[in-house]
């Protein structure tokens, strides 16, 4: 026999039992102790009591009506009054749930499903019983209807706009005309409350998306911030590598021109050594410009990384061949990032004549900027000194996201370098709900 038919006999027996109940203790039982003007109301005064008794024992009633039968009585009512009252609590997280369970169980359903239309698509927003798996999508309903695990689907309509559906899974038993009229009065009177459902869920999940760019963006400006430091210190590093002894020797020339002119029998001793101070200040000079091209390269700036390289490699005593192209012009900090590791790593390797030539390839890919540098005559361990020479330059790079490898191959060594193209979080504003067809 079908459960829902013996749910409600069981539940229309306790009923007449308890209203038979307060009808014998008040009217019958009472009825010779009372007076004669009072007889009269007895039977009013049984109708109140047992009203008022269906009211508090309707709960117990139910529970006592799925324990015997395994069966939960639903009706639309009553679904649309606990989940109202749900979210009116506040609790999206058991609105949605109670939901699907309901429906469950008021059709029989082996599985029932809330889908909430997500930025023009159905999202699998709650489900009863729960199975754990991420959240199913359907780009419309009618890929929602084609779904094997779909046996009954019901558009929840917000005017003409689609807000939701529900969908039940009944596989070993038909779709019968009372679950139909159950799903579709459900689904007409859960359009203004799953519109507020709705919202909170695409206001519950920008907030989320607001949190994600938040800590993206601090770890950006913790990396950008760690990646100055580490440039602060090279450039301290360079300027001291670079003036200390050539400022010793201009400081000892001047000396020297200036002891000749005190000596009025040695001019010769003081114009050589002006021409030994008119030599390391030129020397200076010099190492000062290279300095400045480094920190601020005016070719990288104007040009790119590509033809910034192509300055450098012009210098050097090795045949360097560069190849790759950068069509789009990427942040400050990717193009520099990427050219002071590259040129670094082609200073170092192309500082002598070789027999072979330097390979250097740059290539903007799958929201990268990358830079590899090969080459083909370096010996074993030639990597560990290598990688030790760019320690600097790997530590900027790793402090803004990205990664240098050095590796050894059968001939030579290999340095690969990347950063991703954008250091800043990229924040995409979303189309927002619409109708899901």
């Amino acid at each position: 026999m079908n459960r829902a038919l013996v749910a409600r006999l069981v539940r229309l027996l306790l009923v007449a039992g308890w209203t038979g109940l307060v009808w014998l203790l008040l009217v019958v039982v009472l009825d010779p102790v009372v007076g004669d003007g009072q007889r009269l109301l007895l039977p009013f005064v049984a109708a109140g009591v047992a009203a008022t008794g269906m009211v508090v024992a309707r709960e117990p009633i139910d529970r006592l009506v799925r324990r015997l039968t395994h069966h939960r009585l639903t009706t639309p009512y009553s679904v649309l009054a606990q989940t109202t009252a749900r979210v009116g609590a506040g609790s999206l997280e058991e609105a949605l749930p109670g939901l699907a369970q309901v429906l469950a169980e008021g059709t029989g359903a082996q599985r029932a499903v809330v889908w909430l239309v997500v930025d023009d698509r159905l999202v699998e927003s709650a489900s009863f019983p729960a199975d754990g798996l991420p959240a199913a999508v359907a780009d419309n309903l009618a890929v929602l209807l084609a779904r094997p695990d779909t046996d009954h689907v019901v558009p929840v309509l917000d005017g003409t706009e689609l807000r939701a559906a529900l969908a039940i899974e009944k596989p070993d038993a038909p779709i019968t005309p009372a679950d139909q009229q159950l799903m579709q009065d459900v689904a007409d009177g859960a359009g203004l409350l799953l519109r507020s459902v709705q919202r909170g869920v695409e206001l519950h999940e920008r907030v989320r998306q607001a949190d994600e760019l938040s800590a993206q963006l601090r770890e950006s400006r913790r990396r950008l911030t760690r990646a100055r430091e580490v440039e602060r210190r090279r450039l301290i590093g360079e300027l001291s590598h670079a003036t200390t002894e050539r400022l010793a020797a201009l400081h000892d020339a001047l000396d020297g021109a200036a002891d000749g002119l005190d000596a009025a029998a040695k001019p010769d001793v003081a114009l050589d050594a002006l021409g030994r101070a008119r030599v390391a200040l030129d020397e200076l000079l010099e190492r000062f410009r290279v300095i400045a091209r480094g920190v601020y390269p005016a070719v990288l700036r104007d040009q790119g990384p590509v033809a910034a390289l192509d300055e450098v490699i012009a210098d050097l005593p090795r045949t360097v061949r560069l190849t790759g192209e950068v069509p789009q012009r990427l942040a400050w900090e990717v193009e520099s990032g990427i050219y002071y590791l590259a040129a670094a790593a082609v200073a170092h390797l192309g500082d002598r004549p070789a027999h072979t030539e330097l390979h250097v390839h740059l290539e903007h890919r799958d929201e990268r900027l990358s830079a590899r540098v090969d080459d083909p005559e370096l010996g074993p361990g030639s990597a560990a000194t290598l990688r030790a020479e760019l320690a600097g330059d790997i530590e900027r790079l790793a402090a803004l996201g990205g990664d240098v490898e050095v590796a050894e191959y059968a001939a030579g060594v290999t340095v690969v370098a990347w950063l991703p193209d954008r250091l800043e979080p990229f924040v995409e504003v979303g189309a927002g709900s619409g109708t899901a067809g």
